[in-house]
């Protein structure tokens, strides 16, 4: 009755017109008349239109309203007193196939299932000629893969040297490839505006994270910040980042910012090489006599001394080479 009286009833208005009915009795217009709240059963409607045009009458001084029906299991519309208002009722002869269709099925534990069609049994495959499917049954002629069982792993190719194992090591890196982490955590001057920041106020990556206006996961949150220059800013703020873009320095030292640069986490070094280089530390602070860290020795490039061997050379002449080498 629901879907009849929200889809299938329009109600619209007329003030003033006169009274027009189109198939429809004489009991049923009296009923109109005589009672403020009537109930049409619509079980003999005609397949036309029906018309109800119910004016501001003089003796009730009222219209009627369409609302669904008390009767249950019957199709019927409750026509409720309006005051001082002319409405008209339409019901259309689908307003009553509409109500006669059965309610749908609730959902339920009980009535849960797969749709018709869409869960298939898997094909059974048998062996020989009389299983349907030829001699072989597409497993071809004999041979590990037409047996039964888990058949051969991934990467196998029979024996022979597999195709991961052919391809050379990495080597030459200390610790592995590199996981390809992201240096720094980006954040453009753009997005200053968005966090609404005063003269005074301190920039650094717990304030973004506290306003929402960055939110690195995962390995990125152990980077640190960097402020790259796309955008501009009117406030003299305190940024603390890790890195500054070379227009974001500039635009930023322009607006009278404070720039302070965090120092960045140390980068990791094989344990093997830490404790090595911790031994040369000790055996050349004791044979300097305490002076501190070893400074290794400057080395002469090559070039540098094929310069001063020609200079030796011509300063001494081929006769003096000669007798210093005998010949």
């Amino acid at each position: 009755m629901a879907h009849l009286s929200n889809r299938l009833i329009s109600l619209v208005s007329f003030p003033n017109y006169p009274l027009l009915s189109t198939h429809t009795s004489k009991p049923l217009r009296r009923a109109l008349r005589s009672t403020a709240m009537a109930s049409i059963t619509l079980l003999s409607l005609a397949p036309a239109a029906t018309l109800l045009h119910l004016p501001a009458s003089t003796s009730l001084s009222t219209s009627f309203v369409a609302a669904p029906g008390p009767i249950s299991g019957r199709r019927s519309v409750v026509l409720r007193a309006r005051p001082r208002r002319c409405v008209t009722v339409v019901c259309s002869a689908a307003a009553a196939e509409a109500a006669e269709a059965e309610p749908a099925e609730k959902f339920r534990l009980d009535n849960l299932g797969p749709q018709k069609g869409s869960r298939r049994r898997p094909k059974r495959k048998g062996r020989g000629i009389a299983a349907g499917q030829g001699a072989s049954c597409g497993f071809g002629m004999r041979g590990q893969k037409s047996r039964s069982g888990p058949g051969v792993r991934r990467g196998f190719e029979g024996g022979q040297m597999p195709l991961y194992r052919r391809i050379p090591k990495l080597r030459g890196i200390a610790g592995g490839m590199h996981i390809g982490l992201p240096k720094y955590v980006p954040f453009n001057l753009r997005d200053l505006a968005r966090g609404g920041f005063k003269d005074g106020d301190e920039i650094s990556l717990e304030s973004l994270k506290s306003r929402g206006l960055i939110n690195p996961s995962g390995r990125e949150r152990k980077l640190p910040l960097k402020i790259l220059g796309d955008g501009d800013v009117s406030v003299k703020l305190n940024i603390k980042a890790g890195a500054f873009s070379a227009s974001a320095k500039e635009k930023l030292e322009a607006a009278g910012c404070t720039l302070s640069l965090v120092p960045k986490r140390k980068k990791w070094l094989p344990q093997s090489y830490l404790k090595n280089q911790a031994r040369a530390e000790e055996y050349f602070s004791k044979k300097n006599g305490g002076a501190g860290q070893h400074i290794p020795p400057q080395r002469l490039k090559l070039t540098t001394i094929n310069t001063q061997i020609i200079a030796l050379i011509r300063a001494l002449g081929p006769r003096s080479i000669g007798r210093m080498t005998g010949k």
